[in-house]
């Protein structure tokens, strides 16, 4: 089966995130068992994201796509010639853009709500759809006006991969330390001041408290701010994006994952840290609960809540220990050529139909 990707996300961890993240390990995947896969997105660059993405969405009018048996748009890209190529066309969707939007406001609330109208579209148009989880499903039904609920596709992780990279690069929580990792990029819904909140409560109440946080965003310098307010210099520690192979090594290092995001699809970064063996933290919210099975899920938006799940990982070793075993089963049913054969399912079934 020869399938075009089209997308827009930078391909590249550190403005792609968990979405770059998905598309190329199920591409990988999916290539290993027998399907062509190529990746078609923007040759160029704009400063403001969303133009970069509606002049990339003009420009698939003008490719040749004869030489596909089915096209997958991800997100809203696609939207421009989806049913209109001659061609099966598949909208899978990563984040729903209309549900990201009502965290943001002024300016990027604005471009956020354009994009959302191009994925409505999208979707609509789209001879299927597919979703990463329960959540997003209904989601995308319930914005955007679909009269089916879209298809389920979860996100995947190379589990092989992962523990290789791992082996590589190894690391062990620092002995006289309780080191909660975080990684994400810095937007409004993942509320990292909650984060920022449970540290200060804590850094008296846990000896050798540290907290890191991995990645960057446009809510940086707000957060940077409250981090000096709250006086959390020598708590918590800002490691900025990092190459995969130290990103690894921070998983191994840490004793807890913590991120208390309030809007996630899905969660790569939940995956990544079960199958290291990681005990998590998390915001009962979105798709979370789907994802966490065995973790601690708090109030959304709790700091208080949030501190009391962290500090009684800390004071129980057990628990820790429990949650972090369990994680790695967990993630396996995400392995990634489990997850790639459901998709090129789907994918069979619509181009045989």
């Amino acid at each position: 089966m020869r399938i075009a990707f089209l997308t827009s996300t930078p391909l590249d961890f550190a403005r792609g995130s968990g979405t770059f993240v998905g598309i190329v390990t199920l591409a990988h995947a999916a290539r290993r068992l027998g399907a062509e896969v190529r990746l078609l997105s923007p040759s160029g660059r704009f400063p403001v994201y969303t133009l970069e993405r509606l002049w990339f969405n003009e420009q698939l009018r003008r490719y040749d796509l004869r030489g596909f048996d089915v096209v997958v748009g991800f997100d809203l890209d696609g939207w421009r010639i989806a049913g209109r190529h001659g061609l099966p066309h598949v909208a899978s969707i990563k984040g729903v853009v209309a549900d990201e939007m009502r965290f943001e406001s002024g300016a990027t609330r604005w471009t956020l709500g354009v994009q959302a109208a191009c994925e409505r579209v999208h979707v609509r148009r789209a001879d299927r759809v597919l979703a990463p989880s329960r959540y997003a499903a209904r989601r995308i039904q319930e914005l955007y006006g679909l009269a089916e609920p879209p298809r389920i596709v979860p996100e995947c992780i190379d589990v092989e991969d992962w523990r290789e990279l791992r082996a590589a690069h190894p690391a062990q929580p620092a002995p006289a330390a309780f080191t909660v990792l975080s990684v994400c990029r810095f937007y409004p819904r993942k509320r990292l001041q909650v984060l920022l909140g449970a540290a200060a409560r804590l850094r008296g109440r846990i000896p050798g408290l540290e907290v890191r946080i991995v990645g960057r965003g446009p809510q940086e310098a707000r957060l940077r701010r409250l981090w000096r307010e709250l006086g959390l210099e020598s708590t918590v520690r800002w490691l900025g994006d990092l190459p995969q192979e130290e990103l690894a090594r921070q998983y191994q290092a840490c004793d807890v994952f913590c991120l208390p995001s309030v809007q996630e699809t899905f969660g790569v970064v939940f995956l990544e840290a079960m199958a290291a063996g990681k005990p998590i933290v998390a915001a009962r919210a979105a798709a979370v609960p789907e994802v966490v099975e065995e973790g601690l899920l708090v109030e959304p938006e709790s700091v208080e809540d949030l501190s009391e799940a962290l500090q009684r990982l800390h004071s129980d070793p057990g628990l820790r220990r429990s949650l972090g075993e369990a994680g790695p089963r967990i993630a396996a049913n995400y392995d990634a050529p489990r997850v790639a054969g459901l998709f090129l399912s789907e994918l069979a079934a619509l181009t045989s139909g």
